[in-house]
C-alpha cells in the first residue's frame, strides 16, 4: 500500500507572520479605530413600561425627532442592557471593552446613543424611523428571568411589537434590525408572525444554537460559550445559560431543538446578512435562514469584512434603508443575493447580484485526496493512507490551481478514517489559500485577521446524518447518538464546511488541512480568542483514498 511521506503532514496553527500581527493587535487594543459623535437633539424615553401577556414588565427606551407625526418603528431587543451606552469621560467618549479586546479591521463610528450591536437611533431617526431599543426579560431594568432563545422569549417580543404599533409615534409598522442576539430574536417572533411586523434584518444570527455555536459537528466549542455564558450570568437573571446546557445536553436532543425558530414559518420580507467571515458563529445560521424561511422576499447581504464595520458602513445603511423603504412602500417580491467575492483579506475580486443561494450554475466538483499530499480532479488508481497524532500534527493535501476560478458556495469533506488508541476524534478541517508559497489570509470570526477561507468540524462518533437535511454539498449530522469507532474499522465520516466565496488565481494552491485538535493558535495575541474547542483524546488518527475509499473535498466551481 501507497503511503505518504513527511510532506503531507503539518501544523496549520503555526503559520508565519504571527510576530507581526501580534504587534498590529497590540496597537489595536490601545488605541482601536472607533469614533463615537455627539447625539443629535432627539426626544428620548427612557425605561417606558410594557407589560407582557403574563404581566411581566419590558422596559424600553423610545427615540424619535421631537415633532407629534407617527413613524414606522425599528425595534431591537436583547440581553445586554439599553443603557450601556457610551459614556464621555472629559473629551472623549468611551465605549464596549469588546471593540479593544477584539480586533477591528476598519473605521466604526456612530453615536452616543447606540447600544452594543444595534442600530444607531440618530441615523435612523434622522430618515423618518423611530427606534426602540429594549431590554430582553430578567436582563437590564426588565422584571423576570430570561429564557434564553426560547418561545417565551419570542412571545415577549411578540406582545412589545403589538404595543408599539398601537403607539400614538408609530405608524402602526414595526420592522426589526440588530446584530447577533439582536438578529436571531428576530427569527423567533417572526415566525409567531405578529400582525404589525413588517420585516425583518437579521445581520449576521445563527439560526440553531446547537450546530452553529455550542457543539458544531457535535464538537464541543468551550471558548465563546463559557464567556458569554459567564457574562449573562454576571449581568442577567436567566433561567439557564448556553454553558450549563453543554454540560446537561450534549447531544442534539428535545432542549437543542427547542430553541430552534422554525424558519418555515417566517413570511415577512428579510434582508438577512450572511457574512463569510463568521464561520465560528453566525455563518451557516444566516444563509440556513435564507434558504430555509418561508418568505418569498427575501435578499441575502454577504460580504467578508469586519462585523461592526460593515453593519455601520454607509453601504450597508444604504442597503438596510432601501429594504425597509421598499418593502413599507409595497415593494414587490423577490429573491435575491449581493455577493462579494474575495481573493485575499483585503482585496475584493467582485461585488455582483445574484439570484439564489448556492448560485443555480455552481458546479460540484469533487478534488481527490492522494499521495505525496496531493488533491486531484481525478481519483487515485492507487490505494493509500497517512496518519497522524491526534494533537501535535495534521494531514495536508495541496491542488495547484490550473487556471482562475472562483468557488462561491459551501464545501465539503467526505473522508475515510480509521483510530488507533482510541475509540473517538474530533476532526477540525480547514480549506486554505497559498500564494508562491505563502499562506493567505482572510477575515474571521471575532476579529480574527489570519482565517482561513472556510473550516469545519466533526466529531466521528456522531458522523450518522440526518437524511432529511443532508444534501450533497451540506452533509447534517444528527448528533443524536455515539458511535465509536472498533479497533481496525475505517469509517466514512462526512465534513461541512461553512460558506465562502475565493477567487484562486492560475498557480494559486488550495490546501486541505485535517487535523484532531484547532486549526488556531491558542495565544490570545495571534489566535482565534475567545473561539476554542474541545481536543480529541490522545491517539491517532489514519485517512484512507482509494478505489474503495472515495475520499474527496467537495468544491462549489463557478463557471465564469
Amino acid at each position: 500500500m501507497e503511503r505518504n511521506s513527511s510532506p503531507a503532514l503539518d501544523r496549520p496553527w503555526r503559520r508565519p507572520g504571527a510576530l507581526r500581527y501580534a504587534l498590529v493587535r497590540l496597537r489595536g487594543i490601545a488605541k482601536p479605530p472607533i469614533t463615537v459623535t455627539d447625539p443629535p437633539d432627539l426626544l428620548v424615553e427612557r425605561d417606558v413600561a410594557v407589560s407582557t401577556r403574563d404581566g411581566t414588565v419590558l422596559r424600553i427606551n423610545v427615540h424619535r425627532q421631537p415633532d407629534d407625526g407617527p413613524r414606522p418603528v425599528i425595534l431591537s431587543i436583547h440581553p445586554y442592557g439599553k443603557d450601556n451606552l457610551p459614556r464621555r469621560r472629559g473629551n472623549r467618549w468611551t465605549f464596549s471593552v469588546q471593540y479593544r479586546v477584539l480586533r477591528q479591521p476598519q473605521p466604526v463610528s456612530f453615536s452616543a446613543l447606540t447600544g452594543w450591536e444595534a442600530p444607531d437611533p440618530a441615523w435612523w431617526t434622522a430618515r423618518d424611523f423611530a427606534v426602540v431599543n429594549a431590554d430582553a426579560r430578567g436582563c437590564g431594568h426588565s422584571d423576570g428571568t430570561g429564557k434564553l432563545l426560547s418561545r417565551k422569549e419570542a412571545e415577549d417580543t411578540y406582545d412589545l411589537v403589538q404595543w408599539i404599533a398601537g403607539q400614538p409615534w408609530c405608524d402602526g409598522r414595526v420592522v426589526m434590525l440588530g446584530v447577533s442576539y439582536l438578529a436571531i430574536s428576530q427569527y423567533a417572533v417572526a415566525a409567531l408572525q405578529p400582525p404589525a411586523l413588517r420585516a425583518i434584518c437579521p445581520w449576521e444570527g445563527f439560526t440553531d444554537a446547537y450546530r452553529d455555536l455550542t457543539f458544531p459537528g457535535g464538537v464541543r466549542e468551550s471558548g465563546f460559550t463559557r464567556m458569554w455564558s459567564r457574562n449573562l450570568r454576571r449581568d442577567t437573571r436567566q433561567a439557564y445559560d448556553l454553558e450549563g446546557m453543554q454540560d446537561a445536553h450534549p447531544l442534539r436532543d428535545d432542549f437543542w431543538r427547542s430553541v430552534v425558530p422554525d424558519l418555515s414559518a417566517i413570511t415577512v420580507p428579510m434582508l438577512v446578512c450572511g457574512s463569510f467571515s463568521d464561520n465560528n458563529l453566525h455563518s451557516r445560521g444566516s444563509v440556513r435562514a435564507f434558504t430555509r424561511a418561508g418568505s418569498a422576499h427575501a435578499r441575502l447581504y454577504t460580504h467578508r469584512g469586519g462585523k461592526w464595520a460593515t453593519f455601520y458602513s454607509e453601504a450597508a445603511l444604504g442597503e438596510q434603508l432601501d429594504f425597509f423603504r421598499g418593502v413599507l412602500d409595497g415593494a414587490d417580491r423577490s429573491r435575491s443575493v449581493r455577493l462579494e467575492v474575495r481573493e485575499d483579506r483585503d482585496t475584493v475580486a467582485a461585488v455582483r447580484e445574484e439570484a439564489d443561494w448556492p448560485l443555480p450554475r455552481t458546479r460540484w466538483r469533487p478534488l481527490y485526496l492522494g499521495g505525496t499530499g496531493t488533491l486531484a480532479p481525478e481519483r487515485p488508481a492507487g490505494a493509500g493512507s497517512i496518519a497522524f497524532q491526534t494533537r501535535s500534527r495534521a494531514a495536508a493535501f495541496s491542488w495547484t490551481v490550473p487556471a482562475d476560478i472562483e468557488l462561491t458556495g459551501p464545501m465539503a469533506a467526505r473522508l475515510w478514517v480509521s483510530l488507533d488508541g482510541c475509540d473517538d476524534a474530533n476532526l477540525f478541517v480547514g480549506v486554505e489559500k497559498w500564494r508562491a508559497g505563502r499562506f493567505v489570509a482572510f477575515e474571521g470570526s471575532y476579529g480574527y485577521g489570519r482565517d482561513r477561507v472556510t473550516t469545519g468540524w466533526q466529531r466521528v462518533a456522531l458522523r450518522a446524518l440526518d437524511p432529511e437535511l443532508s444534501r450533497p454539498w451540506e452533509p447534517v449530522a444528527a448528533c443524536a447518538q455515539p458511535l465509536p469507532v472498533p479497533a481496525g474499522e475505517v469509517v466514512a465520516v462526512d465534513v461541512a464546511l461553512g460558506p465562502s466565496a475565493t477567487l484562486f488565481r492560475a498557480g494559486e494552491q488550495l490546501r486541505l488541512v485535517v487535523a484532531g485538535r484547532w486549526l488556531c493558535p491558542t495565544n490570545p495575541l495571534v489566535g482565534q480568542m475567545p473561539a476554542a474547542y474541545a481536543d480529541s483524546p490522545r491517539g491517532r488518527v489514519t485517512l484512507h483514498w482509494g478505489p474503495r475509499h472515495d475520499a474527496h473535498l467537495l468544491v462549489p466551481e463557478v463557471p465564469g
